[in-house]
């Protein structure tokens, strides 16, 4: 019999507990965003019962359908924070505004410009997270950046993107998000996370008018090390939901 969703949360919360004290950290100040990927609504609902309030989801599509649903079933008074953990393309930014607090995957100049104008529209300030890819994969979004620290045209190419986005009005950047290789060895993915880390670094010397609280790294598979490393939020599927479905 495969554990629940309650005995999943607890081992999570045991795991970050001990990475966290390796890394000299308090575990409190570390987030954990469920995401509920092809979760149906009743285990979503489940997860909150157990003490989680914060969930990503991955497409706008599924958003729609779904957070409606768990509303319904939560009633209005809940405490619940969904957010968009998935590549958002600008056409559907609208939508996402309208769906997610937080926006972890802002990769270009022209979606923030998109959601400041949205935000200016619709009234209210959009929270976001920069997506960069530091690991140099092609298959992963974000801005480039897998040579930041040596390459400075790499760099200062970022910089100015960056000084852009924090100009527009109605954004509220809350530091940077990237997705790590697969790996079979989370070691293996450190000096992603690392590196990450220190890009926040720098950006928060070069901006210092912008908070850079957030670092946004660390899955199912490798969050532990990402702890270790400096996260602040974790994105964690099946760690509390189990295996998804094939």
């Amino acid at each position: 019999m495969s554990p629940s969703i309650a005995e999943r949360w607890e081992q999570v919360q045991e795991r970050i507990a001990r990475a966290a004290r390796r890394a000299g950290r308090d575990p409190a100040t570390i987030q954990v965003v469920a995401v509920t990927k092809t979760v149906p609504p009743e285990r979503i609902v489940e997860a909150y019962a157990c003490g989680l309030r914060i969930f990503g989801e991955n497409r706008v599509e599924e958003a729609e359908e779904k957070i409606p649903q768990v509303q319904a079933l939560l009633g209005s008074e809940a405490a619940i924070q969904w957010h968009m953990v998935g590549h958002l393309q600008r056409r559907k930014a609208r939508r996402a505004l309208r769906l997610f607090e937080a926006i972890h995957s802002v990769d270009s100049v022209p979606l923030a410009e998109k959601l400041s104008r949205l935000a200016a529209e619709e009234g209210r300030p959009v929270k976001i997270l920069l997506e960069c890819n530091v690991s140099g994969e092609a298959s992963k979004y974000g801005f480039l950046l897998d040579r930041w620290e040596e390459d400075a045209a790499q760099r200062e190419a970022f910089f100015q993107a960056v000084a852009c986005i924090l100009e527009q009005p109605g954004l509220q950047v809350l530091g940077l998000m990237t997705m790590a290789p697969i790996a079979p060895d989370p070691e293996a993915v450190r000096p992603v996370f690392r590196r990450l880390r220190a890009l926040r670094d720098a950006l928060a010397s070069r901006f210092p008018q912008a908070p850079w609280a957030h670092l946004s790294m660390g899955m199912t598979d490798d969050f532990e090390v990402a702890i270790e490393e400096g996260a602040t939020m974790v994105r964690l599927g099946r760690a509390i939901f189990g295996e998804r479905p094939s």
